[in-house]
């Protein structure tokens, strides 16, 4: 049985829930994060540390606030998590990388369709569902040589959810503060309509039709057969088109017992957002029947802020609450001995990921 929370399909046409595209999915990131500056000082001054953020969590490199590792993150994780991951493999690229990946991805097991992304990097930059060698070998050929991509086995889904977790480090359990269920839309089509014109009927995608058409390049043209389905985009970040819905009211005490045992596992880890794929959410509720496929440290916001309905004030509160929570257990892990990192060390970690991914090909 379909899940209640599946995006709602009409033909000739895409309708994920909620429809609208919001003020602040529209907006420039230099008015989404307006209020970070004076925040951030105030944070500062507050609890007397500039980078306390790199301490939030203080057994990855820099908390995780930026150029974080993929595959050092996925390497942290204890059994349960493991028994929970999608396997992966990492290879460079180079003259040598179809070998390499090949080699690899028969070592573990892995088959298509499989997922590329390059280990350090945000926002969906680089990443791509790959379904067969040479689709692999054309997007790994975008990529500089010597970068370090994650070849991961694709989690079906079909839904898929960011669970934003806390704990302090003085408490004994975390909780989920946010759950958000991810939308990916998709097209039904009427046997005359181009996939073009498709994402054009609907006003949701005709606002994201330019993220919408790099994604579809080369099916735009094709005219989508009477009542199949064509997904037009497979990442879960709603700045490559995927909707956002607040499923907060699906947090469980299964749920965070189980994801609280995933993070106690993993040391010195205490803030930061996982992303799941399930299919059934019921299942997952219970705890169960669910694959991690990426999570993030302290540069992980949660993401229920993105659904539509949400306030301008609610989404800005969220965002600057997040920013206060790295703060607050920066300086409770700085009060234990943990040393935060030098700012000029975060502006150069900050910039050389910003060069990585201006580097990074962008077909999502």
């Amino acid at each position: 049985m379909m899940d209640q929370l599946a995006p709602h399909l009409r033909r000739g046409g895409v309708s994920p829930k909620p429809q609208a595209l919001s003020l602040m999915e529209r907006a420039p990131q230099f008015v989404i994060y307006a209020l970070h500056g004076p925040y951030s000082l105030y944070l500062m001054l507050r609890y007397r540390g500039i980078t306390l953020p790199t301490v939030a969590n203080p057994g990855l490199e820099g908390g995780g606030l930026t150029k974080e590792s993929k595959a050092d993150l996925f390497n942290l994780l204890g059994p349960v998590g493991r028994a929970h991951l999608a396997p992966f493999v990492t290879i460079r690229t180079g003259p040598s990388m179809l070998e390499e990946a090949a080699r690899a991805m028969e070592t573990a097991a892995l088959s298509f369709p499989v997922v590329a992304k390059p280990d350090i990097g945000r926002r969906g930059f680089g990443v791509k569902t790959v379904r067969t060698e040479q689709e692999l070998a054309e997007h790994l050929g975008k990529f500089p040589e010597g970068v370090r991509i994650l070849i991961q086995r694709y989690a079906e889904g079909p839904g898929e959810v960011g669970l934003f977790y806390l704990r302090m480090p003085s408490e004994d359990r975390g909780r989920i503060l946010s759950l958000t269920i991810k939308h990916f839309p998709e097209v039904i089509g009427d046997g005359t309509s181009t996939l073009r014109e498709l994402i054009l009927l609907d006003c949701r995608a005709r606002a994201l039709a330019e993220v919408y058409f790099k994604r579809n390049s080369k099916n735009l043209d094709r005219v989508i057969p009477f009542g199949e389905s064509h997904r037009i985009v497979s990442v879960g970040n709603h700045v490559r088109g995927a909707a956002f819905e607040d499923g907060s009211a699906h947090i469980t005490p299964a749920l965070e017992q189980v994801f609280d045992t995933i993070v106690r596992e993993v040391p010195g880890f205490f803030v930061g957002r996982f992303d799941v794929r399930y299919t059934n959410l019921e299942e997952m509720k219970r705890g169960e029947g669910f694959t991690i496929v990426e999570y993030n440290g302290a540069g992980g916001e949660p993401t229920h802020i993105w659904d539509p309905r949400t306030s301008i004030i609610e989404t800005y509160a969220g965002l600057l609450t997040h920013w206060k929570h790295l703060y607050v257990v920066g300086a409770e892990n700085r009060a234990r001995g943990a040393r935060p990192m030098a700012f000029r060390e975060v502006v150069r970690r900050y910039l050389d990921e910003l060069c990585l991914l201006k580097s990074y090909p962008d077909e999502e």
